[in-house]
């Protein structure tokens, strides 16, 4: 049940967030690289480093689990 609160709420506040980030003005950094094309390079590095550190885990986890048979 505790789960179940703290997930409605999670998506309650998102909901606010977004409804929220769409009545602030544009940011002029993003409408910069979004118009120059730049933003894909920001979405390219952000994306590698997020696919990196799932990778990392995912090595440790097996590392771990062969320890765990090991034993």
């Amino acid at each position: 049940m505790k789960t179940l609160i703290t997930t409605f709420l999670t998506i309650l506040c998102s909901l606010e967030l977004v409804t929220a980030q769409s009545q602030i003005e544009q940011i002029e950094m993003a409408t910069g690289l979004r118009s120059s094309g730049k933003i894909w390079v920001v979405v390219l590095v952000v994306l590698t480093l997020i696919i990196g550190v799932f990778l990392y885990l995912f090595s440790i986890d097996r590392k771990i689990k062969k320890l765990e048979n090991h034993k």
